[in-house]
């Protein structure tokens, strides 16, 4: 090995162990070997597995992220938001928040992880030790989130079942679970105290709903087998890992566009169908003029796309080191906002026409969140031809859609256990399938408490401190880890060597000052204007389940502060040299000026503690 060999290989390791005391900060900038500590360091780096399995073919990779952003939000919310924003001037403020924020943090984070080849744990440890624990962050979020997912999940397998009968069950109000004084057959709207049959088969016969969080109530056994049922589908979709899931997202990714298609072509010939999507799609322009307007299609983009959640992270780092990111970034931003867009179509084409055969305006009939797949669109199958089979196939493609989510959200939480322990988890376990089965045992225990009968109380609280409260502290700090502390500079390095050509200036641009700034809008936004959680329009939580939905946010958000104060902790020095180490990626020491882009990727992950030079330059970057 040459001497130039030989400090490439070097430097790939050194700084992971500054947060360790393995590197001690002297006056002039001069890093020293701390051989005690390396040697502690050196113990724990063969915890993950050396071979990284890859995709089979680069369209698994492009049809999982795609699988896993287009969800469930694209049926429910966007279309409601589009409308309630401006109708068709909307889009503008989204296609522009597409391009400026969208696109550029998912290039950013498919970079990371294919680069580090890591799962959204390790990736953040390396690229800065500081803000480690945004990488903990994201996976405890996404965990939060797989627990009460599948129990929406479990409702479409309800809905489903129910559908294969002559007469759907949400059709009349002649069925045991209704309450006849209180019942209309037709659609009744917002404005009036009757509930449809549909309304009353979700909140009486499905979820049996208990007056609030107070009162838990019984265990619904049928949505609790269910659940058991989702959990199955989930665990024998992924549990050979990216080699199972890549074969299941030809079909649960794609199958969703031709109901989608399907159920377009039958809406669009209903009466009112024009009227729906005309009002859907008609701009108000004076809505453009509104600051909020601009951050709700900010944050629709962010949170429609799975930014922060760690999944795309996790997702890339299977990729060969080659692949063509940006081409795949540019596929599934498109795909997802394009499916919105026609989604909304769907959607508005059936209230259209649900406004036209009950004489109500459309605003009595639109809404967003559970009760526009559970309770609006069941009821515009009642009066439509062959009724039980659109029923079925739009419960199919609830399916389908929340099963790619769900696929993403367990593989963070297996990648990352296997990233940090992978051999000593394989020691007991034996086969990392076992290993899959229990992370998908204790989220399914977890999400018992959704299927009792005050469960759907618990899932609004639990659904609105985790993808609502926390998931915009998280982003924001992985923006500034990312685009501030590592820097754009190394950003740009990173990619010139996966792509052979440096990302133009728009990226770079949009990773400098566009995309945090706009972010930091969102969070400050999203603070002044919070709101605690409510069910529906009258219900809301007494004060302990307001403590309680905070204490969710924590889960996640306190491994931040948690993680910057182990790194501090366990470094030497002065506490401003502590915090210097503390933001320089692991894998340099020496300075990036200095050395070729060519390090990381082709070095060795192990390394003995005598190949360490006794003393090595500290190097600093200049951001951007």
């Amino acid at each position: 090995m040459t001497v130039g060999e030989q400090h490439m290989c070097t430097e790939l390791k050194l700084l992971s162990v500054v947060q360790a005391g393995g590197v001690n900060v002297e006056e002039g900038g001069v890093l020293k070997w701390n051989q005690q500590s390396a040697v502690k360091i050196g113990e724990n780096e063969d915890q993950a597995p050396s071979e990284r399995e890859t995709w089979s073919r680069r369209l698994e990779f492009i049809l999982a992220c795609i699988g896993y952003a287009v969800g469930l939000g694209n049926i429910w919310r966007f279309s409601y938001l589009c409308y309630r924003s401006g109708g068709g001037a909307f889009i503008i403020p989204y296609v522009v928040m597409l391009f400026l924020c969208g696109i550029p943090l998912l290039f950013l984070e498919f970079s990371i992880g294919q680069y580090m080849r890591l799962g959204p744990v390790h990736a953040m440890a390396k690229i800065c030790p500081l803000l480690k624990g945004v990488g903990v962050a994201t996976v405890v979020i996404s965990f939060l989130l797989c627990t009460y997912y599948n129990v929406i999940i479990a409702w479409a397998l309800y809905y489903l079942f129910s559908s294969f009968q002559s007469t759907l069950p949400w059709q009349n109000c002649n069925n045991t679970w209704n309450i006849p004084e209180n019942c209309s057959s037709g659609f009744t709207g917002n404005a009036t105290h009757l509930q449809s049959a549909s309304q009353q088969f979700f909140d009486r016969r499905v979820l049996q709903m208990s007056s609030g969080v107070d009162q838990p109530g019984q265990i619904r056994w049928e949505l609790l087998g269910l659940l058991v049922l989702a959990w199955i589908i989930v665990y024998l979709c992924i549990f050979k890992g990216i080699k199972s899931t890549g074969k299941v997202v030809y079909f649960t990714a794609i199958f969703p566009y031709f109901i989608l298609i399907a159920l377009f072509i039958n809406n669009v010939q209903l009466p009112g169908a024009k009227d729906g999507i005309l009002y859907f799609l008609t701009p108000r322009w004076d809505k453009l003029l509104e600051v909020q307007v601009w951050v709700n299609a900010a944050a629709q983009i962010f949170n429609s796309i799975g930014i922060s959640f760690g999944s795309m992270i996790s997702m890339a780092s299977y990729n060969k080191f080659y692949n063509n990111i940006l081409r795949d970034t540019l596929i599934v931003a498109l795909t997802n906002s394009a499916t919105s867009i026609f989604a909304g179509l769907v959607i508005f084409s059936a209230i259209g026409y649900m406004a036209h055969i009950h004489h109500l305006p459309v605003d009595n009939i639109a809404t967003d969140g559970p009760g526009l797949v559970f309770v609006v669109y069941p009821e515009a199958f009642v009066t439509m031809p062959v009724s039980p089979m659109w029923a079925a196939l739009f419960f199919f493609m609830l399916l389908c859609l929340g099963l790619d989510s769900q696929f993403a959200m367990v593989e963070v939480m297996v990648t990352s256990l296997m990233d940090s322990c992978g051999k000593q988890l394989l020691r007991v376990l034996k086969r990392k399938e076992l290993l899959v089965l229990a992370v998908c045992l204790v989220a399914f225990l977890l999400g018992i408490p959704n299927v009792t009968q005050g469960g759907i109380f618990f899932f609004q609280l639990l659904d609105h401190h985790t993808a609502v409260v926390s998931l915009m502290f998280l982003a924001f700090f992985e923006v500034v880890a990312i685009c501030w502390i590592f820097g754009v500079k190394r950003l740009t390095r990173i990619v010139t060597e996966m792509l052979g050509t440096p990302p133009n200036m728009f990226f770079k641009v949009c990773w400098w000052v566009i995309s945090p700034l706009l972010v930091m809008v969102i969070l400050i936004s999203s603070i002044v204007q919070y709101s605690p959680a409510r069910y529906g329009k009258t219900y809301t939580y007494p004060p302990w389940a307001e403590v309680l939905g905070w204490f969710f946010s924590l889960c996640s958000i306190i491994w931040i502060p948690l993680g910057a104060v182990h790194t501090l902790y366990y470094s030497e020095g002065t506490l401003l040299q502590r915090l210097k180490s503390s933001i320089i990626p692991l894998d340099e020491l020496a300075s990036v000026d200095d050395l070729p882009v060519k390090t990381l990727a082709n070095s060795s992950r192990s390394l003995s503690p005598h190949m360490i030079p006794e003393e090595v330059p500290l190097g600093r970057e200049d951001v951007g």
